[in-house]
């Protein structure tokens, strides 16, 4: 009898470990099978009783990757000798998020990224607002990931406002994809730390993940989703609430920005300057205001934002 499990999609020198480490390490387990490691394929030969045993660890193993992004031969040995308690004290961490690339552990790492946590466990809408560099996107994305990975919503829409200080689209060189993508590159940069590139890629083909500037949201009504504006106070009164109304069945939203730093005109209202003092009354949104002490940047982004605060 013969198995094979495709691994195309998955980081596969992580997986495998280096050299193929742990894929050899999962052959001492199954002395009685042949285990061939081709391109992208794992192909097991052998008799029935034993394949039968083979696939059913072979498909933890793969889940457990594609939940954390990461394995050595602990967890391995753990996972096929079925040391439950094992594995989830090695999984187990304060805070965490959502586990990254090679395992990077992601997770609340300030009181307001950990009150954003929570009003997403709670409530569908919230608003995080604060200056730059306190992870208010960062924290957004990874709850964004981590409804995708536990199936609580099919696709996650990242979507921000392409209006930047002092510079107009039609005067940036390229198509339209090629104007955009400055704008919207901080939203690949945080995606990068949490999810394979060429699992980015595929996601994007396949529409489970959308990265489009905000006109893009105009009549649409998004179901299962997990959505954030990023960017919020550069989005007018009527695009702010364009985006908002776009909630549909099932849908998370989480909405940020910095209200210190608004690059519309200076006679247009900021949206988000808006909603905060519309919208504060409804009990089922939650308004989460980040501050300096939440800064996760270099040492010297708070002492600059001080001064300009001054």
């Amino acid at each position: 009898m013969q198995i094979s499990f495709n691994i195309e999609n998955i980081d596969q020198v992580a997986f495998l470990g280096v050299n193929n480490a742990n894929f050899d390490f999962v052959g001492r387990f199954f002395p009685k099978l042949k285990l061939v490691h081709r391109g992208a394929e794992i192909i097991a030969i052998g008799d029935d009783a034993s394949i039968e045993e083979f696939q059913k660890s072979f498909d933890k193993l793969l889940g457990y990757f594609d939940s954390f992004q990461h394995i050595d031969t602990q967890t391995i040995e753990g996972i096929i000798l079925g040391e439950t308690e094992k594995i989830k004290a090695k999984t187990k961490g304060k805070n965490v998020i959502v586990f990254g690339n090679k395992g990077k552990i992601i997770q609340a790492r300030t009181p307001n990224q950990e009150k954003l946590v929570k009003a997403m466990d709670k409530n569908d809408l919230a608003f995080a607002i604060g200056p730059a560099g306190t992870g208010k996107t960062y924290t957004a994305i990874a709850l964004a990931v981590r409804s995708l990975k536990n199936r609580e919503v099919t696709r996650i829409v990242l979507t921000r406002p392409a209006v930047e200080a002092g510079e107009q689209l039609g005067f940036l060189p390229g198509d339209m994809k090629e104007k955009l993508d400055p704008y919207l590159q901080p939203l690949y940069d945080a995606l990068s730390d949490m999810i394979p590139q060429r699992k980015v890629t595929e996601m994007l083909a396949e529409r489970t993940l959308e990265i489009a500037p905000l006109a893009y949201m105009r009549g649409r009504t998004l179901e299962n989703a997990f959505v954030i504006l990023d960017e919020a106070q550069n989005t007018s009164v009527n695009q702010l609430k364009m985006f908002l109304t776009r909630m549909g069945e099932n849908a998370k939203f989480i909405v940020t920005g910095d209200i210190t730093q608004v690059d519309l005109p200076k006679n247009k209202e900021s949206g988000l300057v808006h909603a905060t003092k519309l919208l504060k009354s409804i009990t089922d949104i939650s308004f989460i205001f980040f501050d300096k002490s939440d800064i996760v940047r270099h040492r010297l982004v708070k002492q600059i934002i001080e001064k300009y605060d001054k």
